[in-house]
Formats: C-alpha cells, sequence, structure tokens
C-alpha cells in the first residue's frame, strides 16, 4: 500500500455546507477556514478531492471560468442527509474547506468577472475565520498574471499562503528544482511592513503520481489547527519516507 494510503486524515471528514454568491451569505460560524484559489484549469477541484479522499466533493467546470460561486465543505458537523438545513449533526463543525472560483475568463462576461472580482476580493481581504490560502498553480506555469493578482490581494492580510505545483509529474527532476526554485525566489519577495517575509510557502505537487499529498495534508491540518489528531492522522513525507 503506497504510503500516503495509511493514514486518516481529519480532511477525510469533509462534506458540502453550502454555496454563496454574496458576502451577507458567508457562514457565521466562527471556526477557521482555509481558502482553495487558482486558475480554472490550474487542478484546484483535483487537489482538492485528493487531499479530503473523495472524488466528486469539488466540481470542475468543463468551461473554465463558469462558476462564479464560493463553496464551503465543512470538517466535522456531519449531517444525517448531508444537508445544511438538516438539524442534526454528529457533531461540532471543526473548520471549513473553501473552495474559489477558479479565475478562468474565457466564457464569462464583463459584468460577471467584476462580480467575481469584488467577492473574491473581499471575501480574501476582510474575512476573519479566514487563516490562510492553498494557492494551486501549474508547474509547467506558475505565476501569470492573475495568480500574482491573488497574491497582491492575499499579502496585505498578513496570512499564510502555501502553493501547491500542480502537475509536477509533467516535470523532470530538473524542471521540477528550477519550478520549486522560482516559486521560493517570487515568494520570498513578499515581505510585511518590517521588511520580514510573509509566511508564504511552495511544495511540488501532483495527482496523478500522488506526489506531495502528505506535506499537503499536514500544511493544511496545521493551518485550520487540526494537527493534535491522533497518531494515525499524521500524513508522512512522502519525500522523507
Amino acid at each position: 500500500m503506497p504510503l500516503w494510503q495509511r493514514f486518516m486524515s481529519a480532511l477525510w471528514q469533509a462534506r458540502f455546507f453550502t454555496t454563496v454568491n454574496r458576502l451577507g451569505d458567508l457562514p457565521k460560524y466562527k471556526v477557521p477556514e482555509i481558502a482553495f484559489a487558482g486558475r480554472s484549469n490550474a487542478g484546484k477541484s483535483t487537489a482538492i478531492n485528493l487531499l479530503c479522499n473523495q472524488k466528486h466533493l469539488a466540481f470542475a467546470s468543463k468551461t473554465p471560468g463558469r462558476t462564479q460561486h464560493i463553496n464551503f465543505f465543512s470538517i466535522g458537523g456531519a449531517r444525517v442527509g448531508q444537508h445544511r438545513k438538516d438539524p442534526t449533526r454528529t457533531e461540532e463543525i471543526r473548520a471549513f474547506l473553501v473552495d474559489l472560483p477558479g479565475y478562468g475568463y474565457a466564457e464569462v462576461s464583463g459584468s460577471a468577472k467584476d462580480h467575481w472580482q469584488e467577492l473574491l476580493g473581499r471575501y480574501v481581504q476582510v474575512r476573519d475565520p479566514l487563516v490562510g490560502m492553498v494557492l494551486i498553480m501549474d508547474a509547467r506555469r506558475p505565476f501569470t498574471e492573475l495568480d500574482i493578482q491573488m497574491l497582491e490581494w492575499f499579502a496585505s492580510t498578513g496570512k499564510p499562503v502555501h502553493c501547491l505545483l500542480s502537475k509536477a509529474d509533467k516535470l523532470n527532476r530538473s524542471e521540477a528544482a528550477d519550478a520549486l526554485r522560482l516559486a521560493h525566489t517570487v515568494l520570498s519577495s513578499y515581505v510585511d511592513e518590517t521588511g520580514m517575509p510573509l509566511p508564504f510557502t511552495a511544495q511540488l505537487f501532483s495527482a496523478t503520481k500522488r506526489i506531495g499529498i502528505g506535506d499537503a495534508d499536514a500544511k493544511v491540518r496545521a493551518l485550520l489547527g487540526l494537527s493534535e489528531a491522533a497518531a494515525t492522522n499524521a500524513a508522512p513525507s512522502e519525500e522523507n519516507a
């Protein structure tokens, strides 16, 4: 059995909770949230599904940029029938995974783009329960203009960003090392008002070859405060195994 399958992660509890298209409809729970962002073709939905050990939790639209809603998945708080209006829960909600709209504008009208920018920009900049972001970028084409825009939006909060350089299996060893080196260089350029680097990190990731799953799982759980799980929940690092 592959090492990444030898643990039970708290993220595997994830269940769909709600979808919102207005800031006023955001959940009122005072629990930590971590947002997943990325271009529509960067593998964001695939990464979420893999980390949550589910095939269809996050939905990938066939039309890039078409989905303009923010989807919330709860950790804990499983409900009978898995419906957000069902009052019966097996435990309290501990955290949220937040799937942000993929930024790909080919088939989106100007008004929809404006709404997306306002909704997404406001969410990442002012949402108090948001403790960090996972930014998914294609390792072959990282730091596009829209990726940089997302980093600029989020940098003002001073909160952590963890970049998953997806599709790393498409790179050879030298190319992968170069991609990771570039990511560290770009991310280290973001500093706070005192000149200290912001808590921006990066790693290689591949859903196809199961590269970096353990490290990504550990990072997400640490940001959400779920690292107190039992030893069987601790995801081993593939690189160190």
